[in-house]
């Protein structure tokens, strides 16, 4: 079951469960890569949790722990944290590295994921 925060559109995945809510999902979803140890992952949650209730039921965003979860980590060859894919039917088809202010999130994710 995933471990759900104060919006219903933020959502934490782990490797068990990458498949079932990021690759089959019918709406976009954003992976968020990041750590524990990461200073710029603790700079942008603020504003992913912003964007997930502002998309509401249009995207899902996804938080991943790199370090507790390597095989999707290797999998999508994250290798900077944080990383944002943008999966839409299963597929990755955008990516931010780093962190970057909510306007550019926003953009970058808006266009990556059609909304």
């Amino acid at each position: 079951m995933p471990q759900e925060t104060s919006v219903s559109s933020l959502i934490t995945v782990t490797d068990d469960t990458f498949a079932e809510l990021v690759l089959t999902s019918d709406r976009p979803v954003v992976v968020d890569f990041w750590a524990e140890w990461c200073p710029p992952c603790k700079m942008i949650e603020k504003s992913l949790v912003e964007l997930a209730q502002e998309f509401g039921d249009r995207m899902v965003i996804a938080k991943l722990n790199s370090d507790d979860n390597p095989q999707a980590t290797r999998r999508y060859a994250v290798m900077s944290l944080p990383t944002l894919l943008v999966f839409r039917g299963g597929e990755v088809v955008g990516s931010v590295v780093g962190s970057r202010p909510k306007l550019h999130l926003r953009q970058s994710l808006t266009m990556h994921a059609g909304l």
